[in-house]
């Protein structure tokens, strides 16, 4: 019989989590009937950090429950950081994890349907975003963006998948042996390679609080998303260093007709807002090639992901 497991990672949710831990459950209880999991299957919050009473909940709900375990890292460390603290803690306890945040935004109606095309075959199974008339307007647009810069930039992965996906056993053991410390994990799965498969997900709305997924961390995880995966902003900045040179010629010939024809103009107008415009376009690309000097800084350094403080099993 398989054994499930559902990974959530936590930051500040202590008003949604009583109500996730009910309603997965429940989808665990109904499943088990079905005899589509074994009783064995558990539900692993993750506690990332959190400066509200997330954890004292955790430990209250595994008191009642325990089929709902619970992992306290030491600090706060991230979303996927703090999964893939999730997904190492329970692969050598279930033969499929399936990931979801919190809020349980995400349908957990896809699970079964996950499950099903995990015994046809496939070690991924990847939940798509179908429809999220429930998310504001923002948020919707800045996701379209988030998704279209990363394809644009040459980044592989599922377009319009965040983190709610069925993993095997096997896909996880491959994943351990990636040893990368700037963790992108919706850029690194699809490279396992595996047999996948997708299910539609629609999206809910929040029964409480707020996202903890803001603009600002959008932005850094597209950010690091396509500095861990392409290299083709290092091949813009050179393209553009091309296209400067074309243009001074252009100037440089311009200002050759001028003296000849006597047309030349003494101004520093010109002058400045070259100096300004390359100077700027020099400091953008000394940034860029920084931010990939960065994290081969953070690699060499081999620093652990995450510190687990406890476990509640």
């Amino acid at each position: 019989m398989t054994t499930l497991a559902i990974v959530s990672p936590c930051y500040n949710e202590e008003e949604v989590l009583a109500g996730s831990a009910r309603r997965l459950t429940a989808l665990l209880d109904s499943l088990a009937a079905r005899g589509e999991i074994s009783t064995d299957s558990f539900v692993l919050f993750v506690n990332d950090g959190s400066r509200d009473t997330t954890w004292n909940i955790i430990t209250e709900l595994h008191a009642a429950d325990n089929r709902i375990k619970g992992v306290n890292l030491a600090r706060n460390v991230g979303h996927q950081n703090a999964l893939m603290a999730g997904y190492m803690s329970a692969r050598h306890r279930a033969d499929i994890v399936v990931s979801v945040d919190a809020d349980l935004q995400d349908d957990l109606d896809a699970i079964p349907r996950m499950i099903t095309l995990y015994k046809e075959g496939n070690d991924i199974v990847y939940g798509v975003k179908v429809k999220r008339d429930a998310d504001p307007l923002l948020k919707r647009l800045s996701a379209v963006t988030f998704y279209k810069l990363q394809s644009g930039m040459g980044v592989e992965c599922v377009y319009n998948h965040a983190d709610f996906r069925l993993m095997s056993r096997r896909a996880l053991d491959i994943l351990a042996e990636y040893g990368e410390r700037n963790l992108y994990l919706r850029g690194l799965i699809p490279q396992i390679g595996l047999q996948t498969a997708t299910v539609d997900d629609v999206i809910s709305e929040r029964e409480a609080g707020s996202s903890k997924y803001t603009l600002g961390k959008m932005l850094s995880l597209a950010l690091d998303g396509i500095t861990s995966f392409s290299v083709k902003p290092i091949y813009g900045i050179m393209y553009l260093g091309i296209v400067f040179i074309f243009i001074s010629m252009l100037i440089g010939v311009y200002v050759l007709h001028a003296l000849v024809a006597g047309t030349a103009v003494p101004g520093w107008s010109s002058l400045i807002l070259s100096v300004w415009f390359v100077g700027g376009m020099v400091l953008v690309s000394i940034g860029v090639i920084g931010v990939y000097i960065g994290k081969i800084y953070k690699e060499v350094k081999h620093r652990p992901l995450y510190n687990i403080k406890e476990i509640l099993d």
